[in-house]
């Protein structure tokens, strides 16, 4: 069964949510993803600091004209007054709703005491949270791990904080900040954290099938759950994790020929995002991300990595299929 979740004022249309993840949920990789069921698609995360906000990188990263669905905007920091700035600018560039990370693992990020970073500090967890909140209208989410190390699972605590202080929704990832992406995520903390709050708890971590989406959300009692790393050269998974909690059925895999269309259209909105010089390049690992499972020795990546031209892509992919088409 496919629960409504709701944020704020706005309904989502079913409780699969597609997770922020930087240079991959952009502007043409959301609206893949709600097309496939995703009930919300939040964006690649934004840097809080106003130097960054003009280039070109942030540019591409706020393109939400012509959005189909809700505009979730994600971002990163530790100073509450850029926080709060940034969350205003954003809102100013169209975000119907405010993300804040807390939850990015990334050695970049965690040194300027962004992302779980902040998880070591409560304190500040709250000034951040409070300053966002009251900067502006519209309803804001957070993302956290469950803790800074498998020492210090704090999730519950920096739940309580997020709720006290104005957060709508949260986000949890199964792992601490010093787990990054290694091992398996744990539900534990996720469930023990849905005990302790009322707002909306989307779980996120390794929900990599539509049964697993299906034991999370019955493990933890979460309202929804978030997908990442899974949707990654595979934007038909919402599609099918919604169907199997609606129906307990599987739907059929995309046929070799649907993988085709829907990959030559992401490729070919990267390069219209992106332009002719760096489309072609952020294009290289999702096609790669697409074919893993047909070229499991990456000969045919490797091929693909060495071309600049961005119809010169396209042909080759065409001829690639073509090619896989009448092997099978």
């Amino acid at each position: 069964m496919v629960l409504a979740v709701r944020i704020g004022p706005y309904q989502l249309t079913n409780n699969v949510i597609c997770a922020p993840m930087a240079g991959v949920t952009d502007y043409t990789f959301r609206e893949l993803c709600r097309r496939f069921g995703a009930g919300l698609a939040v964006s690649e995360m934004m840097s809080s600091n106003p130097l960054v906000w003009q280039s070109e990188k942030s540019l591409n990263r706020m393109t939400h004209q012509n959005e189909s669905g809700l505009r979730s905007v994600q971002i990163a920091g530790s100073d509450p007054d850029q926080m709060a700035e940034a969350a205003v600018f954003n809102v100013e560039h169209g975000a119907q709703i405010i993300d804040i990370n807390m939850g990015c693992p990334a050695k970049k990020v965690n040194k300027k005491l962004a992302g779980s970073a902040l998880l070591q500090y409560p304190d500040l967890v709250q000034q951040i949270i409070q300053a966002v909140v009251q900067a502006v209208t519209v309803p804001v989410t957070l993302k956290i791990r469950t803790g800074w190390d498998t020492e210090n699972k704090n999730g519950v605590q920096i739940a309580q904080i997020a709720q006290d202080n104005g957060i709508v929704a949260l986000a949890v990832h199964g792992r601490t900040k010093a787990c990054m992406y290694k091992g398996e995520a744990e539900y534990d903390t996720i469930r023990a954290i849905k005990q302790n709050v009322s707002i909306p708890v989307i779980a996120n971590g390794d929900i990599t099938t539509p049964e697993k989406a299906r034991f999370v959300l019955d493990y933890t009692g979460a309202d929804a759950v978030m997908i990442g790393r899974a949707a990654q050269g595979r934007p038909w998974i919402f599609r099918e994790v919604v169907h199997y909690l609606q129906t307990g059925e599987h739907l059929a895999s995309p046929s070799t020929g649907d993988v085709r269309d829907i990959l030559l259209e992401h490729v070919r909105g990267l390069h219209q995002l992106y332009g002719e010089v760096l489309g072609p390049r952020i294009a290289r690992k999702h096609v790669g991300w697409y074919l893993a499972e047909h070229d499991s020795e990456g000969m045919f990546r490797s091929e693909f990595n060495g071309i600049e031209q961005a119809q010169q892509q396209l042909d080759t992919l065409e001829v690639y299929f073509e090619q896989l088409l009448a092997a099978t």
